[in-house]
């Protein structure tokens, strides 16, 4: 879990970074500067909704691939201007946005569905090269039961809704930590 520091800290690096970003230049982040927790590896989402609360991008990685505090710095940018569902954040709408940061939690493998928590878990689910994910809060923001989420989860991986009941789909559930401005 983090601390309300460290979590102020990541919303000020993802706000920066696009900022920068729509400035033409790079944030430069001294690795000194950043909290020790912030350093570690972690997989994070980041996204972006407008004055009105639609979403305006999300992009992130559920991977640790980087040390968290530069996953949410590239996945802002990555949100703002290059999620392929919407034109890229402008000047003009940027102070309006509200970011939402999810830290990924691990990844773990479902045998059956009554292990999932609506509203706690994320879902992944897969087949061959179709995959789509959905973040935790998702379900609850659409106020869908179980079923729901994991027909719409194979909807985002360009699956029939049923998919999850079919042999060779696989699901995975994770957890995060979700916090915004």
């Amino acid at each position: 879990m983090l601390n309300q520091t460290q979590r102020t800290q990541l919303l000020q690096i993802a706000r920066r970074s696009i900022e920068a970003a729509l400035a033409g230049t790079r944030l430069a982040l001294e690795r000194s500067a950043i909290d020790e927790t912030l350093l570690r590896p972690a997989g994070a989402f980041v996204t972006l909704n407008n004055r009105e609360g639609d979403l305006r991008g999300c992009i992130g990685s559920i991977h640790p691939v980087a040390p968290l505090f530069e996953a949410v710095a590239s996945n802002a940018i990555n949100a703002a201007f290059r999620d392929p569902r919407f034109p890229p954040v402008t000047r003009d709408e940027f102070a309006a946005l509200h970011i939402e940061i999810s830290v990924m939690g691990p990844i773990e493998g479902v045998a059956n569905t009554d292990e999932i928590v609506v509203g706690r878990d994320g879902l992944i689910i897969s087949r061959g090269n179709a995959a789509g994910l959905l973040l935790p809060q998702v379900a609850t923001e659409y106020e869908w039961d179980l079923p729901t989420f994991l027909a719409q989860t194979c909807r985002k991986a360009g699956l029939p809704l049923n998919a999850w009941r079919h042999s060779g789909t696989i699901i995975q559930k994770f957890s995060a930590e979700v916090f915004g401005e």
